[in-house]
């Protein structure tokens, strides 16, 4: 069992910057894949950043060259910094975690970018 629990989201102008962060607790030698994906409203769930074993980042191509996703295996975190936030970033964010073949999500965090 993996639990997760995201942080940091809330409202930011466009061109603004947010940190999230998640929180994994349970198992976390079996964790092989964390990572971060989002849901508009409307529209599908959808990858912004992934750690894949060998701790190769991988991202969508919405999000390459202002998001960056960092692990800490120490502090069992993964955060998201998020830079030159644009109103099409607004969304549900969510954490996922693949271990032994299961997926775990957290219960999301809500990221708005208005001015």
């Amino acid at each position: 069992q993996v639990q997760l629990v995201e942080s940091g989201g809330g409202l930011v102008q466009p061109g603004g910057s947010l940190r999230l962060s998640c929180a994994a607790s349970g198992r976390l030698s079996n964790i092989a894949d964390i990572g971060w994906y989002r849901q508009a409203p409307g529209k599908e769930r959808g990858l912004v950043a992934r750690i894949v074993p060998g701790g190769i980042a991988i991202y969508g191509d919405s999000v390459k060259g202002r998001f960056t996703i960092a692990r800490d295996n120490g502090k069992n975190t993964v955060t998201l910094q998020m830079n030159s936030l644009k109103p099409e970033d607004t969304a549900v964010y969510y954490c996922r975690a693949v271990a032994l073949g299961l997926l775990y999500w957290g219960q999301g965090t809500q990221v708005t970018v208005s001015s």
